[in-house]
């Protein structure tokens, strides 16, 4: 076992490192040879550090330091455990993938200038490795607020662009309401002894009235930085605006570490767990899980598509942290520590898959110059290097077998399926009906991903310009196999990473899945003989079946050939337009699911000499929840701006009647 204290400052010399990388950025800031060729490839190697170092801290015991920074009552706190090592491995690895990419994909001229864009995108890197480090509230908040204005930089990349200080602003906004709620959670959970370290919050014994009051605001200020339902609508209008590598840190990294977030608060820093905060976690991730996947099916833009399998993913992986809590409130132990395992491998297996995808859509982007779904395809044969890794991201995100996808989401559905008689027949009621929830989800997934994969790579090309398109350069290719591969090996060897998942499911739960996995090669999550899954066996068996076949058809194949021109549906000349559309596949969600969505048509009649057909589909809480608010804040700005006379006289009678009132309230 390697020496946990070294490990501790091995990983804290990583986001120095980042820091350090960032402001070089800064000494040749128009250079994008010296951005891109040198301090990106530095940035990359400081994330596998990283990743190494936590892969060997997963197993080690838990260490903590104080720094000498902060405030004079405030110093900073350091601890790593076996969860923050897991969270480390996830930015470092996840990171290493996305910094190989950017240092070819970033190019002159695209907004920001490439050295302070250095700088914001390694300082976001190490705040969020702080905020998974911190041991005390006021380093976490700080290197909280630190990730949100970086990241806020980084949304803003064009930020000539008037949409995307929209996006930006939106962005912005629920950020900082989200560090309110986390603020307040904790202030509750320090519990009236003013010591925000997180070991006096571990200490305090919490009432069920105030632990339910912190859970929520945990649930309510982490639940805004993750995308959870109503608090998304930020998503899907920041990961359009920023660039592609930006887009994969946000999705497959900062919204995992709002993941981080909930479990520390809710299995660590607080000393009870009630069954229901799990039900109400399960409803929403069930149905944040159902809203995400049904939006992205009617997408026409390639990223706002990824944006809302984001939110998807992010409610599947809440359906875990609610299954968790149901169970280890429940004294279910080994369900607990098999729901917690499932939410953990997903985690991770969402960082892989939709950091590909998102570095997919930026090599199409910068080749084609078009996001929109309308104007693309066929670019399998001028993008196969892209087309084929975007492959693996996608049967990976979809949920198939062998990759990583489906392992995760196969573990969560055990953890439904085998839940024996609970004490509470509601809870036993509603069960039952997530596992549906839950498969018809991932059947919606397979869905999208289908239309997200076929309108940009096969048939034929929708635009001419789209036949001049060049594959990615070999810095990208590097990025994107480095996370391709991950899919295929999390899907393959699940065994030992679930194995070291066990040294987190040990210290917050007390449990693991001990002997259930005995073998590297089987996937046995409660018995064997009850439900296993072996990827490397049904690897092995697709292979030797398609083998079998070729060389079936190879030695019993008659020799004579006949070419001809594919069957054409009975149109002896199809054109690009006559392919489906990214509208005309979602039409049936559109239909089905209608109450989800605020949709606008504008209908040709049949005198019109030039006929349109056009649909918009919109968000029904941006109507009922936020243009409220927003037209709310703008009257009270209005009333307070009316207040603003100018007139030195007033002023002074404002300053008077407010004394006036404070007096009177003191006697």
């Amino acid at each position: 076992m390697a020496d946990s204290t070294s490990l501790l400052y091995a990983t804290l010399l990583v986001p120095v490192a980042w820091l350090a990388i960032g402001l070089l950025g800064l000494v040749r800031g128009r250079s994008v040879l010296w951005v891109g060729r040198i301090l990106f490839p530095l940035g990359t190697l400081a994330g596998l550090t990283l990743g190494f170092t936590a892969l060997a801290g997963l197993g080690a015991p838990t260490e903590s330091l104080t720094l000498p920074l902060g405030l004079a009552q405030f110093a900073f706190h350091i601890r790593l455990d076996a969860l923050a090592w897991f969270f480390l491995l996830l930015i470092g690895f996840t990171s290493a993938g996305i910094g190989v990419f950017s240092a070819g994909y970033f190019r002159a001229g695209e907004g920001t200038a490439p050295g302070l864009l250095c700088l914001q995108y390694h300082v976001f890197l190490a705040s969020m490795a702080v905020v998974v480090m911190a041991d005390d509230a006021y380093l976490f908040l700080v290197a909280w607020e630190t990730m949100a204005l970086s990241s806020y930089f980084l949304v803003t990349t064009q930020h000539r662009l008037p949409e995307i200080r929209r996006a930006g602003f939106i962005y912005l906004l629920i950020a900082h309401l989200g560090a309110i709620g986390i603020l307040l959670c904790f202030g509750v959970m320090q519990g009236g002894n003013w010591q925000f370290t997180f070991e006096a919050m571990r200490a305090a014994q919490l009432t069920p009235v105030w632990a339910s009051a912190a859970f929520f605001l945990a649930l309510f200020g982490f639940g805004a930085k993750a995308g959870l339902v109503p608090l998304h609508v930020w998503l899907p209008e920041a990961h359009p605006a920023a660039p592609s590598p930006v887009s994969a840190l946000m999705s497959g990294v900062m919204l995992e570490i709002a993941i981080y977030g909930v479990l520390r608060v809710t299995f660590d820093l607080l000393h009870v767990q009630l069954w229901w905060w799990g039900l109400v976690t399960l409803g929403l991730g069930l149905f944040t899980a159902l809203f995400g996947v049904v939006f992205a099916a009617v997408q026409t833009d390639m990223k706002r598509l990824l944006a809302y399998s984001s939110i998807e993913n992010i409610g599947i992986i809440f359906l875990g942290v609610g299954l968790t809590v149901i169970f280890h409130a429940f004294h279910m132990p080994l369900l607990a520590a098999l729901a917690l395992a499932a939410t953990l491998y997903h985690c991770l297996n969402h960082a892989f898959s939709k950091s590909l995808l998102f570095l997919s859509t930026g090599s199409v982007l910068h080749a084609t110059r078009e996001r929109s779904l309308g104007k693309l395809g066929g670019l399998i044969h001028r993008m196969p290097w892209v087309a084929w890794l975007a492959l693996v991201g996608t049967l990976a995100i979809a949920g198939l077998p062998p990759l990583n996808g489906f392992v995760s989401e196969w573990l969560l559905l055990q953890a439904f399926l085998f839940t024996p008689d609970l004490p509470h027949s509601y809870v036993n009621m509603l069960l039952p009906m997530g596992a549906a929830a839950l498969a018809l989800v991932a059947a919606l997934a397979a869905y999208v991903m289908v239309k997200f994969y076929g309108v940009i790579f096969l048939g034929q090309p929708r635009e001419s310009s789209l036949r001049e398109a060049q594959d990615c350069g070999r810095l990208e290719r590097i990025g994107l196999l480095w996370l391709a591969a991950g899919c295929v090996l999390l899907g393959i060897f699940p065994v030992p990473l679930l194995a070291l998942l066990n040294n987190v499911s040990r210290g917050l739960l007390g449990a693991s899945l001990g002997t259930q996995l005995q073998h590297w090669w089987l996937l046995a999550p409660i018995a064997p003989e009850r439900a296993a899954y072996s990827p490397a066996v049904f690897l092995l068996s697709t292979v030797v079946l398609v083998a079998a076949v070729v060389l079936g058809v190879r030695r019993f194949y008659h020799g004579r050939v006949r070419k001809a021109a594919p069957w054409g549906c009975g149109f002896p000349l199809l054109t690009p337009r006559m392919q489906d559309t990214a509208e005309g596949f979602g039409q049936p969600i559109r239909q089905i699911f209608e109450p989800f969505f605020r949709m606008q048509r504008a209908l040709p009649s049949p005198f019109d000499t030039s006929p349109h057909y056009r649909v918009q589909v919109e968000d029904h809480f941006w109507y009922a929840l936020y243009a409220p608010i927003a037209g709310l804040v703008r009257r009270i700005s209005s009333l307070a701006g009316a207040v603003q006379q100018g007139r030195i006289s007033v002023y002074l009678l404002y300053s008077f009647l407010t004394l006036v009132a404070l007096l009177a309230f003191a006697l």
